[in-house]
């Protein structure tokens, strides 16, 4: 409860500043960005992505141990388990089928997350412009279907130590 709280005020605030500061620094010490440029870093992924490149990520936002990053999808990838870490997705635009819960097929161990190629089970949800998904730590998640394309604000919550 208290990663979901910590999201939200960090959303809130981020989006207050939005429309209150100018863009600030070089991308990899980012803390806000305009909806100038996340229309620009939408308009670049559109551009760079290849024919067969399931989902180009980018950087927005960066404040250790958090990361914020625009994902523009326009194909079906690989599911995924973040084991230490949840994951807040809103969407910017488009829609999709998000798969949470359920097992990983084929799974692989890529560092501390698992990817596989799909889900087995689990629960299937539309998603769509202005809203919110929460993923907890995990726990497979799986966009099995784009319509078109989907661009989504993912930002990654490391789990909080036990006091």
């Amino acid at each position: 409860m208290r990663t979901v709280l910590a999201a939200i005020v960090l959303i809130g605030s981020t989006s207050f500043a939005f429309a209150q500061q100018p863009a600030a620094s070089p991308a990899g010490s980012r803390t806000m960005v305009s909806a100038a440029d996340v229309a620009a870093m939408m308009a670049k992924a559109k551009a760079e992505r290849k024919p067969d490149q399931a989902l180009l990520a980018q950087s927005m936002i960066q404040l250790a141990p958090y990361n914020v990053s625009l994902e523009y999808r326009a194909q079906v990838a690989n599911a995924a388990v973040h084991e230490t870490e949840a994951e807040l997705f809103y969407v910017i635009d488009g829609s999709a089928t998000l798969v949470t819960g359920g097992t990983l097929t084929d799974s692989t161990r890529n560092g501390a997350n698992l990817t596989g190629k799909g889900i087995q089970g689990g629960t299937s949800r539309k998603v769509a412009k202005g809203d919110f998904v929460m993923v907890p730590e995990g726990q497979p998640h799986w966009f099995s279907a784009i319509d078109g394309t989907v661009v989504l604000m993912s930002l990654h919550l490391p789990h909080a130590p036990a006091k």
